[in-house]
């Protein structure tokens, strides 16, 4: 349900989703993430994603995209939050 960045960071072309609102997404996101604001994710599930895929959420703590994760997986689908979201995401990345 959640996987840390070290654990991200070591996957080959994931699906990512910045559930933040646009704005923040179009300060700084994951390169590749797909912006998808959380209430778009919960409300519209089906349009958006693939029951065979696997996706990566991420917010900026971690706490909103675990939630939406958690509520994902209920609907059947295979999603994992990013420990820490982008703020910890920045760090790991600044220091590699």
């Amino acid at each position: 349900m959640s996987i840390s960045v070290e654990e991200f960071l070591n996957i080959d072309n994931p699906i990512v989703i910045d559930i933040r609102n646009s704005y923040y997404y179009n300060i700084s996101h994951i390169e590749n993430s797909i912006s998808i604001p959380y209430y778009n994710l919960i409300n519209n599930h089906s349009f958006y994603l693939n029951k065979n895929d696997i996706y990566y959420l991420y917010c900026d703590t971690g706490d909103k995209s675990y939630e939406v994760a958690s509520r994902l997986d209920k609907f059947g689908y295979n999603t994992f939050s990013i420990s820490g979201g982008y703020l910890e995401y920045q760090k790991k990345v600044k220091n590699l």
